[in-house]
């Protein structure tokens, strides 16, 4: 991996690690600030991929100009239809998995659904200025085509899901419902989950390379987290969800390289 990519990961562990700890950590301990100031402050530390990166873009992309990357970036052509799918799958891993948890433990599809603290519009507003907005100009923006052009299809998702997902580990600690032996299937299922979403991205945006593709799915999946109410049972069922969709594309990528 090359020296400037390294160092783009490890700024942007950093950096969101550092603004987590320092912003959310002094906001919440020290001034105790309400949950929607709170919240807003974590939608700020979720671009700290973004800001690494355009703070750093000189370094990390010689040779390019910021308005060259963006263009870049959104130039693929955006197929409706393809997009729909992206979003249902990633909306119906979701969905699928609180329709399996209610017939197992025997409570109503409704009692896992909460409208939450916020309006509709609030929710959907957060949702699409955190991770979706944040996150995606570095991890998918700067670094997915890098890692596609050096690995396999297999491999570039696997390394990304991995990097994305460690990027969050601050929050498994600090912004986490789970302890103790809790802790090893959530952690887990954040892995698997966002390699997962790293496979259905690298997938789409294979024949459609626009970052649009990776903001939706990424919104698709934080948009119903708004309103979950779940206990640890949904990220194991989550977990499994996932790998069978890994396992799909897996066997559709086979399929169309004899095609």
């Amino acid at each position: 991996m090359e020296k400037r990519v390294k160092w783009y990961i490890g700024l942007s562990y950093f950096v969101f690690w550092l603004m987590v700890l320092g912003l959310c950590g002094t906001a919440s301990m020290v001034f105790h600030c309400p949950p929607v100031v709170m919240r807003i402050l974590s939608n700020i530390c979720a671009w700290a991929p973004t800001i690494v990166l355009l703070i750093g873009f000189k370094y990390f992309c010689p040779d390019r100009r910021i308005a060259d990357f963006y263009k870049k970036a959104f130039g693929g052509k955006i197929n409706i239809v393809m997009l729909i799918v992206a979003a249902i799958i990633t909306l119906g891993a979701t969905i699928v998995t609180v329709l399996i948890l209610s017939l197992f433990q025997g409570k109503a599809f409704a009692e896992y659904w909460n409208l939450g603290s916020y309006p509709f519009w609030a929710s959907f507003l957060f949702s699409i200025t955190t991770g979706p907005t944040g996150e995606e100009s570095g991890w998918r923006g700067y670094l997915r085509p890098f890692l596609n052009a050096k690995y396999s299809f297999f491999s570039a998702s696997v390394i990304q899901g991995v990097i994305w997902a460690f990027w969050h580990t601050i929050l498994w600690f600090v912004d986490s419902d789970y302890m103790g032996i809790q802790m090893i299937p959530y952690v887990l299922s954040n892995v698997i989950v966002m390699t997962g979403l790293c496979f259905i991205m690298n997938f789409f945006m294979e024949k459609n390379d626009n970052l649009i593709y990776g903001i939706v799915i990424h919104f698709c999946f934080n948009f119903l987290y708004c309103f979950l109410q779940v206990d640890i049972w949904f990220y194991v069922v989550l977990s499994a969800i996932y790998i069978v969709i890994i396992a799909l594309i897996c066997w559709k990528k086979n399929v169309m390289s004899k095609e």
